[in-house]
């Protein structure tokens, strides 16, 4: 039979194996929280410039609201005019017919 192989390492020589292993690992994961806090700035970006087109969105509606009230105004003004003239004809041609 043959003599089981051993393999001897020095107790210094496992905890710095142990030591490369979690600064690699550090490293990776300091690596991966960079780039989530860049990935986090873009999306900060994005939400601001989101922001800044709700609120030109708002003023361009909150302007066209101003423009229709006056359009609708106008719209009422008109009206009423029609019906003061279609009134006035009415009234004019019956007094017409009346008196003659």
């Amino acid at each position: 039979m043959s003599d089981p192989s051993s393999v001897t390492y020095t107790t210094a020589e496992i905890l710095k194996r142990i030591e490369d292993k979690i600064d690699n690992n550090q490293k990776e994961i300091k690596q991966e929280i960079k780039e989530v806090n860049q990935k986090l700035d873009k999306i900060n970006e994005r939400l601001t410039h989101l922001e800044i087109g709700q609120g030109s969105l708002t003023e361009k509606v909150e302007g066209m609201d101003k423009r229709l009230q006056n359009v609708e105004g106008t719209q009422k003004n008109q009206i009423w005019a029609l019906i003061v003239i279609v009134a006035s004809a009415i009234i004019t041609g019956g007094a017409k017919l009346f008196y003659h």
